[in-house]
């Protein structure tokens, strides 16, 4: 049983990566349409089911039409031009957004734009697989009749407070386990804007919503089988036999942490026990070890969680 699970994760695996590699080729052919270049972006860096980009050296007036793409696009203004006019989906801008407004270019649209003055913009990328798996999972719609219309002058904190989140990890992440952040950001975009374009609520919650302790005993075994590898959400989930939003639900319900959360809790402690125990290990090598990127993100984290660096941590233990 186990073997099959494994096997089918890893052929999953596969048929995802292909589908990001597509998507990733898709976004940056697309920047040939656009006057400018990006200042940031998450397109190298292993995210699965979202992209991050963020535009800040925008000329200060120009025009540009772009091609449909199979993703949907989420704007924040950060700030916005003097005049802007935009065209898609027969819906047409015709002043500035706000600053601090969100908008929404859905998947399959072409778009129009001109404007004048300095502009500011921080752009994700979000799959409709994504979208429609929240709306079935979440909010019981059927996901082949949600439509996902063009959005103006969205003024949703929530939203908004999510995108930033995603913000801060396109400038900060990087690190094996970050792509679980990743995915556990991508549905809650896809809960705020679902609950935005159809005014719905989740439904009431179940008597079903810890992990039963088999199902959680496990998962855990599988985590700390796999703590070096690059666990996904989507993986646990499957080993789980749940939704990646039940899983989730169920996981913090049934542990009080989140499942990237309980990861990088355990890699601290595998690494706090190679500390004490291996003084002939570099912190370069504990890092390795534990799951970690690099000895730097490594060392941020361990700080982060422990209150003092892995350095300080093995000379408090008397190893040198």
């Amino acid at each position: 049983m186990r073997l099959l699970v494994d096997v089918s994760v890893r052929t999953g695996h596969i048929a995802v990566m292909q589908q990001e590699e597509n998507s990733l080729k898709e976004l940056e052919a697309l920047q040939n349409f656009l006057p400018f270049t990006p200042s940031e972006t998450s397109y190298r860096m292993g995210w699965k089911g979202m992209q991050a980009v963020r535009y800040r050296r925008i000329p200060d007036s120009g025009e540009f039409s772009l091609p449909p793409v199979s993703l949907h696009a989420i704007n924040l203004t950060l700030r916005p031009p003097k005049r802007l006019n935009v065209r898609s989906e027969g819906l047409k801008l015709d002043r500035p957004l706000p600053t601090g407004s969100i908008s929404l270019i859905p998947a399959g649209s072409a778009v129009l734009a001109d404007w004048q003055g300095k502009r500011d913009l921080l752009r994700i990328y979000l799959k409709p697989s994504i979208v429609a798996r929240v709306a079935t999972e979440s909010f019981e719609f059927d996901s082949t009749r949600t439509v996902v219309p063009p959005i103006y002058f969205l003024d949703a904190p929530g939203l908004r407070s999510a995108m930033m989140a995603v913000y801060h990890e396109l400038r900060t992440g990087g690190g094996n386990g970050e792509q679980l952040l990743v995915e556990s950001l991508a549905t809650i975009l896809s809960v705020h804007l679902i609950r935005h374009v159809t005014c719905a609520h989740r439904p009431p919650p179940t008597a079903e919503t810890v992990l039963p302790r088999p199902k959680l005993h496990t998962v855990i075994e599988y985590i700390m089988d796999n703590l070096v590898a690059g666990l996904t959400l989507e993986q646990m989930a499957s080993v789980a036999n749940l939704s990646a939003y039940e899983f989730v639900r169920q996981f913090k319900t049934a542990t009080g942490l989140t499942p990237y959360q309980y990861v990088i809790h355990s890699r601290i402690e595998r690494a706090e026990h190679l500390l004490r125990t291996h003084s002939k290990l570099s912190l370069a090598e504990v890092a390795v070890r534990t799951g970690f990127s690099d000895q730097s993100h490594f060392t941020s984290l361990f700080k982060r969680i422990i209150g003092v660096t892995p350095r300080q941590f093995r000379l408090s233990t008397g190893i040198s």
